[in-house]
């Protein structure tokens, strides 16, 4: 049996991931029905599979001294999940507890974590990483929420440069709190 892989990443209508303006997380859109959508996303086990920026963007919220009851749900289960993270420049022991470092090609990495994995595999955000999971065939899902915004100006990481093309099958469409959307696709190189 060989383990799904979702790739998971918050957008905005114009395809940034990040922002350095003023908007706050999630864009200031977050609502009741899409956090619990999240909650539900991360209940069941799984494994998260990281890029060296992701994950070191990241460490800082798990030293032992921040307050862990300012995340959503979501996050701490996330926090709380094994992590493989893909890094030639880390070294282990790493803040994430339950996490090792895979410093081998990624292609080949998340090949033989599909194999042998007997939880899903989920990547949130990692673009390049998972960019280059994409071109390569290895990603089953992606998970596109579309936050409500424009942010031409602000914006930062488009999510799909460098990617080849790809023909998108829609698995699932929904919205919460009446303004943002989650897209599920299925991936297909484009011929």
């Amino acid at each position: 049996m060989t383990a799904t892989y979702t790739f998971d990443i918050f957008s905005t209508l114009d395809g940034f991931a990040n922002h350095n303006g003023d908007w706050g997380g999630y864009w200031g859109k977050q609502g009741p029905e899409f956090l619990a959508h999240r909650a539900a996303a991360y209940r069941d086990p799984l494994r998260m599979v990281l890029g060296a920026k992701t994950y070191t963007s990241n460490a800082p919220f798990l030293n032992a001294g921040f307050d862990r009851s300012l995340f959503d749900g979501w996050i701490t289960r996330m926090f709380d999940s094994p992590v493989t993270v893909l890094s030639s420049r880390l070294t282990e022991p790493l803040e994430w507890p339950d996490t090792t470092i895979e410093s081998g090609d990624p292609v080949e990495v998340v090949t033989r974590l599909k194999a042998e994995s007997d939880v899903p595999l989920r990547s949130h955000g990692s673009l390049t990483l998972n960019r280059a999971l994409l071109n390569a065939g290895l990603i089953d899902t992606i998970e596109v929420t579309v936050f409500p915004v424009i942010s031409g100006t602000t914006g930062v990481d488009r999510i799909f440069d460098g990617a080849d093309d790809f023909d998108l099958e829609l698995l699932e469409a929904r919205t919460f709190d009446g303004h943002t959307q989650v897209l599920t696709y299925r991936p297909t190189r484009h011929s």
